[in-house]
């Protein structure tokens, strides 16, 4: 019985001292949260000055393929990119190898779930029309906040531009491409991301 049980207390252990070493990581770049939070793997953090990145209680954060079952193509990336930037999670917010990048601001509301790989950015990172784009700084792109809903569920691979508000309880399919507002309850898919149902999602939840 011991020699079944030590593999396990092994890994239990080795484990603990993972989300240590990770919550750590993040109180030393300037990261704010709440306990208990979970890490598995450390995320990818890079904030700018005077800006925030803030956690709610229970959020978890999946950087490590063995841990979610589609696997992460990299870490959880949070990233904000210009003075008074913000990104805020609210609690039991749930993130899979996500990619979020402020330049403004976005918030995600209590209990939504992104699915794998999703990437949520409230700029164009460069300008649209620019005779030197490459080289054109970031403040010249165009910005705006994104706000998404408390127990909204985003599917896999999809990708949420600036500007963009999701409802409450709104669901988005996986590989989405979401370029404007959606709904509180509605069920949204595609690329452009399109309501495929209005009130779908019963009152009651």
């Amino acid at each position: 019985m011991l020699k079944k049980l030590l593999p396990k207390i092994g890994r239990f252990a080795a484990r603990n001292a993972s989300q240590k070493v990770a919550e750590r990581e993040l109180r030393r770049q300037g990261v704010q949260f709440d306990l208990p939070i979970t890490l598995y793997g450390t995320p990818i953090v890079s904030m700018t000055e005077r800006s925030a990145v803030r956690l709610g209680e229970r959020v978890i954060l999946c950087s490590d393929s063995r841990f979610t079952a589609l696997g992460v193509n990299h870490p959880v990336v949070l990233r904000t990119l210009l003075p008074g930037a913000e990104i805020i999670l609210g609690d039991d917010v749930g993130i899979s190898g996500g990619s979020l990048c402020a330049s403004v601001s976005i918030t995600v509301g209590d209990g939504t779930m992104f699915g794998a790989n999703v990437t949520v950015a409230d700029t164009d990172f460069h300008p649209v029309i620019h005779p030197r784009r490459r080289y054109a700084p970031l403040a010249e792109a165009d910005h705006a906040p994104v706000r998404i809903g408390r127990n909204v569920f985003i599917g896999t691979n999809t990708i949420v531009l600036k500007g963009v508000t999701i409802g409450d309880h709104a669901v988005i399919g996986a590989g989405s491409v979401v370029t404007r507002d959606i709904p509180a309850r509605a069920i949204a898919a595609g690329n452009p991301c399109r309501v495929l149902r209005t009130d779908a999602v019963p009152e009651n939840l």
